[in-house]
């Protein structure tokens, strides 16, 4: 069944175990697309993203970030509200920086799914939360 075909309400499985992802995340903690992915064991950073894209209004979509963390342009206020309000730690923009807007501080706002209730040994098995070769393309 295509994506095309299902009912309005449906999602498909993928989207329903990215979004419930999103919603483990930690107010004032973030994961990055590839993280998500990788939590999951399947798809990748744009399969992430683009289920994020679709349905992701419904959840906290602002803890789902870029790896480099530049906020999501054209939502970057709305974002930085909400990373305010949570106490996420940002780093402040330097002056060249297109609209002065800050980054996310990754190093210290990254979630590695530890702090997870009901999840023995915290994150994912195998999985130190930490910083990848394709975090920095």
């Amino acid at each position: 069944m295509s994506e095309e075909s299902l009912p309005a309400d449906a999602l498909p499985e993928y989207a329903e175990r990215v979004l419930e992802v999103a919603e483990l995340i930690p107010p004032g903690r973030v994961m990055t697309y590839g993280d998500v992915a990788e939590w999951l064991g399947e798809g990748g950073p744009r399969q992430v993203g683009r289920v994020m894209a679709l349905y992701g209004g419904a959840v906290p979509w602002w803890r789902v970030v870029r790896a480099d963390g530049h906020l999501l342009p054209g939502h970057e206020l709305r974002a930085l509200g909400h990373y305010r309000t949570e106490g996420t730690p940002l780093r402040e923009a330097s002056r060249a920086a297109e609209g002065h807007v800050p980054r996310l501080d990754m190093k210290r706002a990254r979630w590695d799914g530890g702090e997870r209730a009901g999840r023995e040994g915290g994150g994912r098995a195998g999985w130190d939360g930490g910083e990848r070769a394709e975090d920095h393309t």
